[in-house]
């Protein structure tokens, strides 16, 4: 599949198998981190949930990264309670946050426990702080979503920076989600696409349709094989 296959697309790099994706994504983000902090002190990140982001992150935490000076975003959250097993913060931590020397501090969890509503108004005044974050990782449903921002759903047309979600089309029906312009915003978007599941979504953004996650420009996708169209 070459660019011209993703409309939008900066870059496709096709690798062979989830494991191979995920310790290249791996070390993109480390490479990143360097750059980042090199050029302006700091690293700001926003992190995705799904599986193969957590792939990516067992991989992240055994490499050099100057913790200290990275600052930890998220594109989405479940409305659940503080701790929940599906929250995306807590695979984050899990998988990656309690195994490297961040700071507490350096974290910036959205607060979806208070409501989708109360929580982008913390998380915009969060997000006030920095011009743009320096990357956002992204998955992508089978129905085309990326972060929380779904087809069809007004969140996804907001053009505010943080967005509630009502209505999401899987449970839990309300979240938080980066809205598209701070995703379109970010000096670097990498999505990770794994698994014959996506292969007829990409299909048909390689067909024009545009879906939220072909709505993110000039991003780079990392696939595997596997989820190439035919």
């Amino acid at each position: 599949m070459n660019i011209a296959g993703l409309p939008n697309a900066q870059a496709i790099v096709v690798h062979d198998n989830p494991d191979e994706l995920s310790a290249a994504v791996a070390q993109r983000v480390a490479d990143l981190a360097a750059q980042a902090i090199a050029a302006r002190g700091v690293f700001h990140v926003a992190l995705a949930g799904g599986e193969t982001p957590r792939r990516c992150y067992e991989k992240l935490r055994d490499l050099t990264v100057d913790w200290t000076h990275v600052q930890v975003y998220f594109g989405d959250e479940r409305c659940l309670p503080d701790g929940d097993a599906q929250r995306n913060d807590r695979m984050a931590f899990d998988t990656l946050l309690k195994h490297v020397a961040i700071p507490p501090d350096n974290i910036h969890a959205i607060p979806a426990e208070l409501g989708a509503r109360e929580a982008v108004v913390r998380y915009a005044a969060v997000l006030a702080d920095i011009k743009r974050l320096d990357l956002a990782l992204l998955g992508m449903g089978e129905d085309g979503h990326t972060a929380s921002l779904f087809p069809d759903n007004p969140a996804t047309a907001s053009a505010a920076p943080v967005v509630p979600v009502f209505g999401a089309p899987k449970l839990p029906a309300e979240r938080v989600s980066l809205g598209m312009s701070t995703l379109n915003a970010a000096r670097c978007k990498i999505f990770l696409i794994t698994g014959a599941g996506k292969r007829e979504v990409l299909a048909q953004i390689a067909s024009g349709k545009l879906l939220p996650a072909a709505r993110v420009a000039a991003a780079e996708w990392h696939l595997d094989r596997a989820a190439l169209p035919a």
